[in-house]
């Protein structure tokens, strides 16, 4: 059953503060912190002045992909309520969250059933699971229904190029939370007439259930 979404990989502060001022606004916002292939990738002093931003009902998402040391300490101090992390053992994990008292989104990327199954190895340390593509910056897809008849004892995040067309009700018995980025821009850029789109199915889909 779809509860909320999360847009991730806003870079600007006009676009943040349209999503969290909306009247339906997305639990949770993903900012690109480390990965520097990614065309949302965000510097520093820019995460800075975002996550300084009033975020009232919304929650902050560091997007972390095999973090080292140095990125985890430049960030210790932002305003993020979870950090969203690829690329980690669960140990690895497990050190990161005891050392910055942060909820974990333990980002899965998924290319057939075996990668699906490793989420049972982060039972201990996940506060989500997020199934994701093996895109990363790409937008790409993975066959959702390798995770749709499994019961996870965690909320679900669903992410791997979803569309604001697609129809949400697809995802409604594989994801508690649906993730999107790419398809709510336009030349590259987080596109407002888009976002207000999606929030607004994601309202009507919950408001369904």
């Amino acid at each position: 059953m779809i509860k909320s979404c999360k847009i991730c990989g806003i870079s600007d502060l006009k676009t943040l503060n349209y999503i969290i001022n909306h009247p339906f606004p997305p639990k949770f916002i993903g900012f690109i912190c480390n990965y520097k292939k990614s065309p949302r990738f965000v510097k520093l002093e820019k995460l800075k002045e975002l996550t300084s931003t009033y975020k009232k009902k919304s929650k902050f998402v560091a997007v972390l992909v095999k973090p080292d040391n140095e990125i985890l300490e430049k960030i210790k101090n932002l305003n993020f309520d979870y950090y969203q992390i690829y690329n980690c053992s669960p140990l690895e994990i497990k050190s990161i969250k005891k050392k910055y008292n942060r909820k974990i989104i333990a980002a899965l990327t998924i290319n057939n059933i075996n990668d699906v199954e490793k989420y049972k190895l982060y039972r201990e340390v996940a506060d989500i699971y997020l199934f994701d593509s093996k895109g990363y910056e790409k937008s790409m897809s993975f066959d959702h229904s390798l995770i749709e008849n499994i019961k996870f004892d965690k909320e679900v995040m669903l992410a791997g190029n979803i569309q604001i067309d697609d129809n949400l009700e697809n995802y409604k018995k594989i994801a508690d939370i649906i993730d999107i980025s790419g398809s709510l821009e336009t030349s590259g850029l987080k596109d407002i007439s888009k976002i207000e789109i999606f929030l607004n199915k994601v309202k009507d889909l919950k408001n369904e259930n």
